[in-house]
């Protein structure tokens, strides 16, 4: 076996001493110091920024309308619309900003149809929705049941004139024209509407020659539940000859629209064939599906609903400002547009010209299966790689196999030395990560009693590396420092039998090495072990794992491992570390990096129940996820440093860096947050009749105010002061799709801005048991809301039905719930229904237990809750508004309350 693969030295050999171990002289001189330990530190993490810059920063020219040619895609042009749609500020379903944008969308529509090619067709139509129900089963919309009504989608459909079966073939390219009620959308999605208008206008000069129309879907309901994808795909007489779906979406603002979700094997290769600055991550997809980013996209509604294969794209930079006042125009990076819509230009061209891509869109379309599954990744943003998920698999498991056969050989013929190091390896593994993790959880723990704010680095992320990923490297090389003295332990009891015609010095000397090599080869140990997770998982992502397992181990076998077993080692070259690391290091250090800035961005949401997660849990998350990070990508690193004279010089420069970072987060010379990047503070005026049995008293109205981000609220009151907040875990609000557990409330001047006629109305019309089995019919009157949200106490009712004009719009059956509660939530246009029916079918034990448990409550629970929402500023909310400090921002999501909700229900004693 060779010498670097485990084995250790038989008591029978006689060893011949290399000169390099000669002497005490010789062997200080090899060891490494601290400059050029300090020198590969830099080049490794100067070497992951420029990889993060190339891959995700590199953005191509953005072109004016003349250099883009009448077949080309302009940013200039696409700018024009962006700009246009911004200018109308937030236009959330039912406001009249958001008729005007559907107008404008419309308008320019019209001009593609003018000027398109002579021998291409350009059909327009302005789509109103019936009114409709939408209950998927994953993700975000488990327990819930959507409603909608009264929604208009702009729909372009462009077809060669003189092929009609491509009208039955078409492929959809989709978006939304309407944003949440807190931001005028530049990113989400104003930029993806004006890139599709753009796309439009080329795709008619072109598409006289394709096979296949493409049908270009402006929809509205987006954020409001995906409910704009839904009634296209439930409703619209277009839908059934749709067979592939792309979708254009934003989690932040500019940069690479990235493909971060694919259905299938060939449409992945046919885009990243043509894809002309190819930006593709699986593991988006898998982080995506894994339920760790609370988030969906129209794309889940072309699966779900539809079976339709497809691509889902989108802007990741800057996620701080997701649906926030600074989502705007000013952020869009030069050459964002440009990336997307020459890829996208690319696609539908190629796409809608072959008859192979029509041929297997039309084939998944009616099978739906998974085989066709791929991995997929860009290599800097030049090259996109994809294969087969079932080849993928065959490869790791190949991989697998050999290095199981590699390890049991070295180890079997290593004996029980070989074995117990082996342990002892593992082992330090166990300990980087315990150690690594720990230290920066404890500056988690530390840093919201000692700084202004508990996220204290949003504003400025590169403040993380100071304060997570300086602990976490130390922690990862004390964890792996121990291991190392464990190994040496060991290896000193076996040298002590095997090799006593070694001088005691040498002796040392070779045993450091011996431990070091030990230490190296643990990185191999512990990535063999993600491999193996990741495939019998079947997470996509494995690639990663599979780099960081074969190339390092590719240089050492090549640079390092010898034929003879006599040989003593040596001191591991620095060139083998350069070589086993930069296939790695161009993979996946780049998607490190993103990981690190879309987690810190998105901190600033964590918080779904308001004041309901610890203020440390935010910096936790953090904490480890770049606590990780630095075990993984620094295990053969750090291998490195154990031998050398100068630990002492780089754990004080580690620990003088984080004390820095700490003194500029803990003195508050760094701001948390700024105008740009701001915290977001929701100020809703409530007005509650929950409470209240009869209508002799008056309904509770107060200016509520909450966040998202966790930590309390002393900083905004500062300036705050004379508008009476009370702050506490005792002001919580039940907003019915979520509830705020700290938050502040101020009666002061609360009573005006609302009337009595706008409270809405819950009034049982009947309440009847019919062999054993309860029924109740309630009347439900939203007065002038045509936004809101009802929960059902599912523990008192097993089924439901909703009913609109004697229409039933959600039948029975089919009910998830979350906590015992199945929410309903309807957001429509200004036309939408008032007044719905809602017939409530008792379970058995309720209907027993229910009255005789009511007579004795104190506090009976409810059975139905209601909130509606009011797009309407009310003067005190205004005066809030403008006192709070300006790094404060409103954030706004599907279940968020508009600035006046009006709160009711009933309770079970009905």
């Amino acid at each position: 076996m060779p010498r670097g693969q485990g084995s250790s030295v038989s008591t029978r050999e006689k060893p011949k001493v290399d000169q390099a171990v000669d002497s005490n002289e010789e062997n200080r001189k090899h060891r490494r110091g601290a400059y050029l330990l300090l020198g590969l530190l830099i080049v490794f993490l100067h070497g992951s920024w420029s990889v993060y810059q190339i891959q995700f920063g590199n953005l191509p020219l953005p072109l004016d309308a003349k250099q883009a040619g009448k077949r080309g895609f302009s940013e200039a042009s696409a700018l024009e619309h962006v700009k246009y749609l911004t200018s109308l500020g937030p236009h959330p379903v039912g406001s009249d900003s958001l008729d005007l944008a559907i107008q404008y969308v419309y308008a320019v529509a019209e001009k593609i149809k003018k000027t398109a090619h002579w021998e291409v067709d350009v059909q327009l139509e302005l789509f109103h929705t019936d009114i409709g129900a939408n209950r998927l089963s994953k993700g975000l919309f488990k327990g819930k049941t959507l409603l909608y009504s009264d929604l208009k989608h702009v729909l372009l459909r462009v077809v060669p004139k003189y092929m009609p079966e491509a009208e039955e073939n078409l492929i959809l390219v989709s978006s939304h024209i309407d944003t949440v009620s807190t931001t005028e959308g530049a990113g989400d999605c104003s930029s993806c509407v004006g890139v599709m208008l753009e796309l439009a206008r080329g795709v008619a000069q072109w598409a006289h020659g394709f096979k296949s129309g493409v049908l270009f879907l402006f929809n509205t309901g987006e954020e409001e539940g995906l409910n704009g994808a839904h009634s296209f795909i439930t409703q619209h007489h277009w839908r059934n000859s749709v067979c592939f779906a792309i979708d254009l979406e934003a989690m932040g603002i500019s940069g690479k629209s990235t493909l971060f979700q694919g259905t299938d094997h060939w449409a992945l290769e046919s885009f990243a064939a043509v894809a002309k600055y190819p930006s593709a991550q699986i593991a988006s997809q898998d982080a995506f599906h894994s339920g760790a980013i609370k988030s969906a996209t129209d794309f889940q509604i072309y699966q779900e609903v539809a079976g339709l294969p497809g691509l889902d794209f989108a802007y990741t930079d800057t996620t701080s400002v997701y649906h926030t006042k600074n989502d705007k125009m000013k952020l869009l990076k030069p050459g964002s547009l440009q990336h997307n819509g020459d890829n996208m230009l690319a696609f539908l061209l190629h796409s809608a010209a072959s008859r192979n891509f029509l041929k297997n869109a039309q084939e998944q379309k009616k099978e739906n299966t998974e085989k066709n599954k791929a991995v997929f990744f860009d290599i800097l943003g030049k090259y996109m790689v994809v294969y087969p998920q079932r080849l993928a698999t065959m490869f790791h498991n190949s991989i697998i196999l050999q290095s199981l056969l590699i390890w049991g050989t070295s180890l079997l013929m290593g004996g029980r030395p070989g074995l117990v190091s082996f342990g002892i390896s593992c082992l330090s593994i166990i300990l980087t990560l315990i150690f690594s993790i720990c230290l920066p959880v404890v500056v988690a723990f530390i840093l919201p009693h000692i700084c202004p704010f508990p996220v204290p680095y949003v504003a400025n992320p590169w403040l993380i590396i100071g304060l997570f990923g300086s602990p976490a490297l130390l922690g990862a090389f004390i964890g792996q420092h121990i291991g190392f003295i464990l190994l040496k332990r060991h290896l000193r009891h076996v040298y002590s039998r095997t090799k006593l015609n070694l001088p005691h010095n040498t002796r040392e000397y070779v045993i450091d090495l011996e431990a070091e090599r030990w230490i190296f080869k643990s990185g191999f140990i512990q990535w063999l072990i993600v491999l193996i997770l990741g495939t019998y998982f079947k997470v996509g992502s494995s690639y990663i794992a599979l780099i960081w397992l074969v190339s390092p181990a590719f240089a050492y076998g090549f640079l390092e491992a010898t034929l003879s077993p006599v040989r003593l080692p040596k001191q591991l070259k620095v060139v083998t570390l350069v070589l086993g690391l930069v296939a790695p290091v161009v993979s996946s250090a780049g998607l490190a990096v993103r990981m690190a800035d879309v987690i810190v961005g998105s901190v600033v949401r964590v918080d779904r129940n308001p004041g309901g997660l610890p203020d440390w849990l935010g910096n936790v998350i953090v904490a480890v996820a770049i606590a990780v990070v630095v075990c993984f990508m620094f295990v053969y690193l750090l291998s490195y440093v154990h031998i050398s004279g100068d630990k002492r010089t780089l754990g004080l420069l580690l620990c003088i860096f984080f004390g820095c970072s700490l003194a500029l987060v803990s003195s508050g010379i760094v701001p948390a947050f700024t105008e740009d990047v701001a915290r977001p503070v929701n100020v809703v005026h409530v007005v509650d009749t929950t409470g209240i049995d009869d209508g002799n008293r008056e309904p509770l109205s107060y200016i509520s105010l909450f966040s998202n981000t966790p930590g309390k609220l002393t900083k905004e009151l500062v300036d705050l002061g004379d508008e009476e907040f009370f702050c506490g875990r005792n002001m919580t609000t039940d907003f019915v799709t979520f509830t705020t557990k700290y938050g502040c409330w101020s009666y002061k001047e609360s009573s005006s801005g609302w009337s009595k006629s706008e409270v809405p109305v819950l009034l049982v019309e009947s309440d009847s048991v019919t062999d054993g089995a309860r029924q109740t019919v309630i009347s439900v009157d939203t007065k002038s809301s045509t936004r809101w949200s009802l929960g059902i106490n599912k523990q008192e009712i097993d089924d439901f039905t909703v009913q609109v004009d004697s229409e039933k719009l959600v039948p029975l059956g089919g009910k998830s719930e979350v906590d015992g509660w199945h929410t309903i939530q309807f957001a429509g246009g200004k036309k939408s229904p008032t007044k719905f029916q809602l017939t409530l079918y008792w379970s058995n034990s309720a209907t027993q237990t229910s009255r005789r448990e009511a007579k004795e409550a104190v506090d009976v629970p409810l059975l139905v809750k209601l909130r509606t929402d009011v797009n309407r500023v009310t003067p005190k909310v205004a005066e809030v508004l403008e006192k709070l400090p300006r790094w404060c921002a409103p954030f706004g999501k599907s279940t968020s309350p508009y600035t006046l909700a009006f709160l009711t229900g009933l309770r079970v004693n009905i």
